[in-house]
This record gives structure tokens, C-alpha cells and sequence, in this order.
């Protein structure tokens, strides 16, 4: 049977095995990463977690290695997948388990029972997620930045990233929902994160989102380029969401814009330039800039290139078409697909899982979904899951 430790024990263990995902957990000098695992899980809960990998897994397999029944087990999984303590991904009719990250994951996955306590931690432990944050998205322009004909990739045209995927579903946005608790209202749209494949299936199954079509994602889009909020996408080619943000309650954005150079920190293709002869100090763009990256110098607006993080927010509303986007001279392309994002943060910061990057980077998650219960029925794959996971790699 799974251990569970009595008192803070196992919350202490579980915050250690979360810090070890590639989002990462750290601890702080207040506790509120207890406090925070505390309210999300029970004891029992939190000893099961610990059992997950970054590996999707049935039920009977996480049962057998934690000396449990298999009905019992995959009540309790699935339980603990409704709460938004783990993910669950579908293989054909079959329903697999595997670890997530408290953020992005556990966190948005509270959205309906996010109450002002709850709320207060979460701004507490803001500041010490935002470290890992910016590593799991990147900026996508807004559609009116980018002229028609102009050669852009595929994966920089938000309009275009939607229109490939048939399952689609759009959530509020959890982070404007803390703030309200919080008594700090936004005026922006609400219902404006997009997650699609496994992500909008999770999202529809626990009661998160609504499904919706390709035409309502893309007016979803507008009403976002008109609200002057950044696309955050998956910092992948195959997204998993799309987030459409603001500076005043997005924990990304807000990260970044405490930093002294946030282009430094956020993956993006693009940045902002001026025409000096074009611009007539309007100060619109001001208005519409999230990171602060333009100022008043010589008669026109500059851009700081420090600080601009090529959204493209400030080039649609300008009057005078002074402002274009240009491409940067060295831009990495994406990851291949959202395990393959998490194994190069995990590279970076010298985690095992790292070492799964060759081969995350060829894996196609809906082909693999679909392939996975067939592999388990073989019997080949939990002997080389467990020999990763001794190893720590997953």
C-alpha cells in the first residue's frame, strides 16, 4: 500500500516532488506552499500523487505498484482528476493518469472553486512560480500585426494555429478571476483561455470550459486584439492553449514586467519598430503596451528592446502606420509538442527528465494516444517506464 505520512510529512515529500517536475515548486521562507497543499489535498491524496510519472498510465498499472486494487485505485485517480490534481489523458476509450505541475496544471485547473482564501495564497506564492513560468509559453502577434502575404510561420499566426484543430474549448480566465476575489477587478473579457486536443477534452470533462468551433475561437481572438491582451501560447509547434493575457493579472506577464529585460526571458519571433517620420506622438501605443518597451525620445516613440516582447498589441491601433513588427535575426523555433517543451525546461534546469528530449521531440500526442493502450496490451511498455523511472527520467 502507498505510505502515508502523518502531519506535515507528506506535504513537505509532495512539495519535494513537485519541485523535481519541470515547472518546479519551490519552498519559501512563509510555508504558503504548504498551506496552499493543505487545502488542495488530502493525505492520502497527496501519497498517490507522488506514485504519478510524466508518463501517462491505466489505472491497473499505478494500482499494482502501489499494492492497491485496481477498482479502487482508478476511483481514486479519477477522483483526484476531477479535483485537478493530476491529468488524465483518453487512449481511445481508455483513461490514463499521469503527474502534472502545480503550474501551469493544478492551479488553472481550480478555476470553479477558487475562493478568496485560496485566491490570497496563490498572489502569496506568485512571485516564487514566476521563475519557470515564461519558459512554458510563448508570444504569438496578434493577427493585425502581421501583414497578409508576409512570410511568417505557421506557428506565429494565432489565427492560423487555431484553425487546425477540431477540438477546441474556451474557458474564463482564472487569473482575472483571482483578482476579483481579491477585490482588484479587470475590465478585460473574461472568457478568453483556449486550450485544445487533450487539453479541451480535460477542460470539457471537468467542467471547466465549453466546447467550441474554430469561427467562435477566432472571435474570441478579435475581442482579445481589441481588449489589447498578449496571446500566450504553448512554446510548442502542437499548442495545447492559448491564453489571452493582460499585465495586471496574469501571473506571466506579471513576472515579466518586474524584469529588467523581459525579450530576454519570453520565446517570441518579433519585435516592435517605429518610423520617426511617421509618428505623431499620439501616445496610443502607450496605452496599449503590456511591458512598457515605449517611451518619448527625440520627437517619436522608441521602442526599448529590452523590454518588447514582439506581441504586436501597439501596430494594428496606430493611426499613422508608424509602427510595424520586424523579425528578429536569431528566433528558436518552438518545441515539437507540449512533453517536448517540458523536457527542454527540464534541460535547462538540470532536471533528470531532460534527458528525454530526442525522444519527446518525435512523439505526435494525438498518434501516440491512440497507439497507447495498444502498447500497454503489449506488455512492453511498463517494464521501460519503470527502468526510466529508476533512473528518474520520468
Amino acid at each position: 500500500m502507498v505510505e502515508v505520512l502523518e502531519g506535515e510529512g507528506v506535504y513537505l515529500r509532495l512539495r519535494e516532488f513537485l519541485d523535481r517536475l519541470p515547472g518546479g515548486f519551490p519552498a519559501t521562507e512563509s510555508g504558503v506552499e504548504i498551506r496552499l497543499l493543505k487545502r488542495l489535498f488530502t493525505p492520502e491524496e497527496a501519497a498517490l500523487a507522488m506514485q504519478l510519472r510524466l508518463f501517462p498510465e491505466p489505472a491497473r498499472v499505478i494500482a499494482k505498484r502501489c499494492g492497491m486494487e485496481e477498482g479502487e485505485a482508478a476511483e481514486k485517480l479519477e477522483g483526484m482528476a476531477r479535483k485537478g490534481l493530476l491529468l488524465r489523458v483518453l487512449g481511445g476509450r481508455e483513461r490514463f493518469y499521469l503527474a502534472t505541475h502545480f503550474v501551469v496544471g493544478i492551479y488553472e485547473f481550480h478555476l470553479n472553486d477558487i475562493d478568496r482564501e485560496m485566491a490570497e495564497m496563490f498572489e502569496e506564492y506568485i512571485d516564487h512560480a514566476g521563475r519557470t513560468l515564461p519558459r512554458q509559453y510563448r508570444v504569438v502577434p496578434v493577427g493585425a500585426a502581421v501583414p497578409d502575404g508576409s512570410r511568417v510561420a505557421p506557428y506565429d499566426r494565432a489565427r492560423e494555429l487555431v484553425s487546425r484543430y477540431g477540438d477546441i474549448a474556451v474557458a474564463p480566465c482564472i487569473c482575472r478571476k483571482e483578482k476579483s476575489l481579491l477585490g482588484e477587478d479587470c475590465s478585460r473579457p473574461r472568457e478568453t483561455c483556449l486550450t485544445f486536443g487533450v487539453g479541451a477534452q480535460l477542460y470539457v470533462e471537468n467542467g471547466l470550459g465549453r466546447r467550441i468551433d474554430a469561427g467562435e475561437a477566432l472571435a474570441v481572438l478579435d475581442r482579445a486584439e481589441e481588449a489589447g491582451l498578449v496571446l500566450l501560447a504553448t512554446n510548442a509547434r502542437d499548442i495545447v492553449n492559448i491564453c489571452c493575457c493582460c499585465s495586471c493579472c496574469c501571473g506571466v506577464l506579471r513576472a515579466l514586467k518586474l524584469e529588467g529585460r523581459p525579450a530576454d526571458r519570453m520565446r517570441s519571433s518579433y519585435y516592435a519598430e517605429v518610423d520617426p517620420g511617421k509618428c505623431d506622438l499620439c501616445g496610443t501605443c502607450l496605452e496599449r503596451c503590456q511591458m512598457e518597451a515605449l517611451r518619448e525620445e527625440d520627437g517619436s516613440m522608441r521602442v526599448d528592446l529590452d523590454r518588447c516582447i514582439g506581441c504586436g498589441l501597439c501596430v494594428p491601433t496606430c493611426p499613422t502606420g508608424a509602427i510595424t513588427l520586424a523579425a528578429k535575426d536569431v528566433s528558436p523555433a518552438p518545441y515539437a509538442n507540449y512533453f517536448h517543451n517540458l523536457a527542454g525546461i527540464a534541460r535547462e534546469r538540470g532536471l533528470p527528465f531532460g534527458k528525454m528530449s530526442p525522444m519527446m521531440r518525435l512523439v505526435r500526442i494525438p498518434v501516440f494516444l491512440r497507439v497507447l493502450p495498444y502498447l500497454y496490451k503489449t506488455g512492453m511498455v511498463t517494464p521501460v517506464v519503470n527502468l526510466l523511472a529508476k533512473r528518474g527520467w520520468v
